[in-house]
């Protein structure tokens, strides 16, 4: 009798071994299989460009459009982008820009899905040549880390503000 138990017992444990082993092997095959999209809201996961737009009275405006290749995950923004800066050849233009425009709601962007903000630009004639921004975008959340920039050329001056992310190219 005492055998019996001993195999038994034996068995059980092996069973136990093998049906923990199996999962395991099956969760891994699981996780590797669904592996999530890296953000299009990420810097390194979009492309942004910058061109002039229509003018309204008194200013001059550009389009900072962004898009998403195909292979990246939608997320949502919100707002104007945070931490604005303009340059020309890589030398800072050292002009500050506002914020106007509601800074909470959402917008969905993504591969298909382009979204743009608005460089609105007083037109006293005294712009500033640029040809390059630098920004950090934000969700309904927060900042996104990192830096994105945009490039094209256009002007800015004291008083230049920053509309907040709206959908469409």
């Amino acid at each position: 009798m005492r055998t019996i138990r001993t195999t038994a017992t034996a068995t059980a444990v092996v069973a136990v071994a093998l049906a923990a082993i199996t999962s395991a092997g099956t969760a891994r095959a699981a996780t590797a299989g669904a592996v999530a999209a890296p953000s299009a809201c990420r810097p390194a996961n979009h492309l942004a460009k910058i061109a002039r737009d229509q003018a309204s009275a008194g200013h001059v405006h550009f389009r900072v459009t962004l898009t998403a290749p195909k292979g990246y995950a939608a997320c949502r923004l919100a707002g104007s982008p945070a931490d604005v800066a303009f340059s020309l050849h890589g030398t800072p233009l050292g002009i500050t820009a506002g914020r106007y425009g509601d800074q909470t709601a959402p917008v969905t962007f993504g591969p298909g899905r382009p979204v743009h903000f608005d460089i609105q630009v007083p037109n006293d004639g005294h712009g500033t040549p640029a040809d390059e921004a630098s920004f950090t975008l934000r969700a309904p959340g927060g900042e996104i880390p990192g830096t994105s920039v945009a490039g094209g050329r256009f002007v800015v001056t004291a008083g230049t503000l920053i509309g907040p992310v709206r959908p469409g190219a």
